[in-house]
């Protein structure tokens, strides 16, 4: 087996154990906050928010510094530096006594971040062109496989082993993903890029051949992240406005919630390889178009099923947003900037997953629910119309 594709089952069992490891914490984080002593509903809501936020915020910080980093000394040392730091801040966290503890130690959790965006750099710099956007797709079901299942796995052993207990096993998830990518990641050569060659932020986007198309390709991913995370605070309180007598609504909102998962693992393998054959501009176009039709929809459900049903159909377009952006994001920059170009890419996710959540609650609490599915679509609108006029004027200006 050609050696770039051994890499590529490597990191997607290293990409899917970091994606598992991370979000099995999240849904009982509110609950661990209460437990160290945090007792008041608006000091819950504003610790829970802070402690969740804080991560995303410090590794939107940093991401670029990994990058640049990655290009000099090698990605393979950027993955082993993830997932062991995210291992060792995670397990500490079991042993946090206050508030104050865990909130430092979500940030070093952020600091060490960067597993699946240095993952996906090394697999889109040593897989063949013509074949990018089938394995850059392939790698993004492992985190979504993770998303999925994590969840569910941690409000398992959360109820069954205890709160603590489930940042152990993160910790050893996390290690075992240092394992993978220590003895089964081969990287090759080195990067040719030294401290003194290192190129400034201005000299980054000053080499690349369409500076614009890539801005609006990182305000893209933002877009993406932002609608993905703006539903999240108002999910379950929509559902109940839905159906007020029901008696499982927990149970709705996380199969709901979990539901554009499975549809996307089915689509992103295949919608990466039709946009090898079509062109990956093509297939990122379309699947927004198609979210945003899907959130306009989404705004006049009347049941659950419906939502259900609106939200699956959604996923097979997330399925193929980010690895298209990937794709191209590869296309138009060269190997000496790859890493410092997906660290970029990184921060604008992490902004994304901030900024969502955020826009979904100020939405819902000045206009209601179903405004925010409007003000989500209206958002997709904009990119995708922001990004069609930059992919015009790139067909139509040569590259400097």
């Amino acid at each position: 087996m050609e050696s770039w594709k051994v890499n590529l089952i490597s990191v997607w069992f290293g990409c899917f154990f970091t994606g598992l490891a991370i979000s099995q914490i999240l849904p009982f984080l509110p609950l661990y906050v209460s437990q160290l002593g945090v007792t008041s509903h608006e000091a819950l809501s504003m610790w829970s928010g802070l402690t969740f936020s804080v991560t995303f915020l410090v590794s939107a910080i940093v991401s670029p510094m990994w990058g640049s980093l990655a290009d000099r000394k090698g990605r393979k040392l950027m993955l082993l530096r993830a997932s062991l730091g995210m291992a060792v801040a995670i397990l500490l966290q079991a042993f946090a006594t206050n508030v104050w503890q865990l909130f430092f130690l979500r940030a070093v959790m952020g600091l060490t971040s960067g597993y699946i965006p240095n993952a996906m750099a090394l697999v889109a710099s040593q897989a063949p062109r013509e074949r990018s956007g089938w394995a850059l797709s392939t790698l993004s079901t492992a985190q979504i496989s993770g998303v999925i299942g994590g969840p569910l796995l941690g409000g398992f052993l959360a109820d069954h082993v205890g709160l603590r207990a489930v940042f152990f096993i993160t910790a050893l998830l996390l290690t075992v993903s240092f394992l993978v990518t220590l003895f089964l990641i081969k990287e090759g050569g080195r990067p040719n890029v030294s401290r003194g060659e290192r190129l400034s932020g201005k000299a980054v986007f000053a080499s690349l051949p369409y500076p614009g198309l890539v801005i609006s390709l990182f305000v893209t991913t933002m877009v993406i992240q932002m609608c993905n995370g703006s539903i999240g605070p108002i999910l379950a309180l929509f559902i109940k406005s839905m159906a007020p007598d029901s008696t499982n609504i927990a149970f709705l909102s996380g199969m709901i919630a979990a539901v554009p998962g499975v549809s996307a693992l089915i689509s992103a393998p295949r919608l990466g390889r039709l946009g090898d054959r079509i062109g990956a501009h093509r297939i990122l176009l379309a699947t927004l178009f198609c979210a945003m039709v899907m959130f306009f929809a989404m705004s006049f459900v009347t049941s659950p099923l419906q939502l259900g049903i609106l939200r699956f159909l959604l996923g097979f377009a997330d399925g193929a947003m980010l690895p298209a952006v990937q794709t191209l994001l590869l296309k138009y920059s060269s190997d000496r900037v790859t890493g410092r170009i997906f660290g970029y890419n990184q921060s604008f996710m992490y902004l994304g997953n901030v900024a969502g959540p955020l826009i979904g609650a100020c939405v819902s609490a000045m206009a209601g629910f179903r405004w925010v599915f409007v003000a989500t679509a209206i958002v997709v609108l904009i990119n995708l119309i922001q990004l069609a006029l930059m992919l015009r004027k790139r067909a139509r200006v040569p590259a400097r």
